[in-house]
C-alpha cells in the first residue's frame, strides 16, 4: 500500500479540501490510514516535499543550466558559493571535466541578468571554465519515480496550450504560500486560506487558473530519489542532428524513465545537444534504459553524467526579497 499511495501522490494531487480523503477511497483504505503512511515516509526523508510545482519562465525569471570547470581543491569553498545564490536550486558534482553543474534562476526586476551572474559566480569560485545551457525546447519536466514497479516503459507527453493570464496581487500571494511544503492532515490547505483570508473555492480555482495558464505546472509530491530506492540517477547528454533535433527529443521524453528533457545549444567545447534524465534503482537497470534508447535515439554519440555529489536540491521561493539581497551584497 505504501509503494501505491507514494505513486498516486506524485502525479494528479487532488486539489480539494481534504485531499488525502479523495486518494484514501480511490485506494479502498481509510484517510488515516493514508496520512499515517505519508507522515511515516515524510519521517523518513522519502519524501521531500509537497506543493506546487511552478514554471520559473511563466512567472517572468529567466533560467538556466549552467556547467563549471572547477579544480578539486576549490569545489568546497567554489559551492558555498554558488549555493548562496537564492536562484540556485539544484547543484551537483557530475564525473566530467566540467564538474560543477547547477540551475539558477535570476528575478524578472535583477540588475545583473543571467550572464553577468554566471560571469561574477565564475569569478568567485576562480572557476577555469563555465558553459551556459538554457532551454532551447522543452520536451518534458515531470519526476514520477516507479515506486511500484508496474509503470509502462513509455508513456504520451501531451503538448499542452496554454491561456494567458496576467497575475493579480492574489495570484501573488498564492503563489507564495502554495509554494510551501504541505503538512500530512486532514485539511493540508486550511493553514493557506487562512492566512490569505479566502475560502477553498477562491483558491482552488486560482490554482485551476495558475494551471491552465501553465504558471502552475502542477501541484504534486517529490521523492528524494534515494531514500526511494532510485539510486543512480544519470543526466544523459546526446549529440544529435540540430535539424532533427524536435523530432528526437520527443521520441526520448516518451520513455517513463525520464524526467526532463530539453534540447540546449551546442558549443565549441561542449557537443551535446540533447539532455535527459533517466532514474533507476541500479546503475545497471540506469545503464539499460540508457541502451534501449539508445537503440531508438538518432544520436552521434551520448554520455551518461552521473552524480558524485548533491550540494543542493530545493525549490526556488519565488518573489522574495533575498534575490535583491544577494545582488546588493555584489554590487560594489
Amino acid at each position: 500500500m505504501k509503494d501505491e499511495i507514494l505513486s498516486r501522490i506524485q502525479k494528479k494531487f487532488p486539489l480539494v479540501a481534504r485531499p488525502f480523503e479523495v486518494i484514501a477511497d480511490e485506494l479502498g483504505v481509510s484517510e488515516d490510514e493514508v496520512l499515517a503512511i505519508l507522515q511515516e515516509q515524510k519521517r523518513a526523508n522519502v519524501i521531500r516535499q509537497t506543493s506546487a510545482i511552478f514554471d520559473t519562465k511563466r512567472l517572468g525569471y529567466i533560467s538556466s543550466l549552467v556547467a563549471f570547470k572547477i579544480a578539486p581543491e576549490k569545489i568546497s569553498d567554489a559551492v558555498k558559493i554558488i549555493n548562496s545564490h537564492p536562484g540556485i536550486s539544484h547543484n551537483y558534482e557530475r564525473n566530467h571535466d566540467f564538474n560543477i553543474w547547477f540551475t539558477l534562476a535570476v528575478a524578472p526586476n535583477s540588475k545583473f541578468g543571467l550572464q553577468k551572474t554566471v560571469e561574477l559566480l565564475a569569478k568567485l569560485t576562480q572557476a577555469d571554465d563555465f558553459i551556459i545551457l538554457p532551454t532551447l525546447k522543452l520536451f518534458k519536466i515531470n519526476v514520477k519515480l516507479n515506486t511500484t514497479g508496474k509503470d509502462e516503459k513509455k508513456e504520451e507527453v501531451k503538448r499542452v496550450q496554454h491561456k494567458e493570464i496576467e497575475l493579480t496581487p492574489l495570484h501573488h500571494s498564492i503563489i507564495r504560500y502554495a509554494q510551501n511544503d504541505i503538512e500530512f492532515v486532514h485539511e493540508p490547505f486550511k493553514k493557506i486560506v487562512d492566512a490569505i483570508g479566502i475560502d477553498y473555492d477562491t483558491f482552488f480555482s486560482a490554482l485551476d487558473e495558475l494551471q491552465e495558464a501553465g504558471v502552475m505546472r502542477r501541484f504534486a509530491s517529490i521523492l528524494n530519489h534515494r531514500k526511494a530506492g532510485f539510486s543512480a540517477n544519470a543526466m544523459v547528454v546526446w549529440d544529435v542532428d540540430e535539424q532533427n533535433g524536435e523530432m528526437i527529443g520527443e521520441k526520448a521524453a516518451a520513455f517513463s524513465a525520464v524526467s526532463h528533457c530539453y534540447l540546449r545549444p551546442k558549443y565549441p567545447n561542449w557537443p551535446y545537444n540533447l539532455f535527459t534524465m533517466v532514474h533507476g534503482k541500479s546503475e545497471e537497470e540506469t545503464n539499460s534504459i540508457i541502451e534501449e534508447m539508445a537503440a531508438e535515439i538518432d544520436a552521434k554519440s551520448h554520455m551518461p553524467l552521473y552524480s558524485s555529489r548533491e550540494f543542493k536540491k530545493v525549490r526556488i521561493e519565488y518573489f522574495t526579497p533575498e534575490f535583491e539581497a544577494w545582488e546588493e551584497k555584489y554590487s560594489n
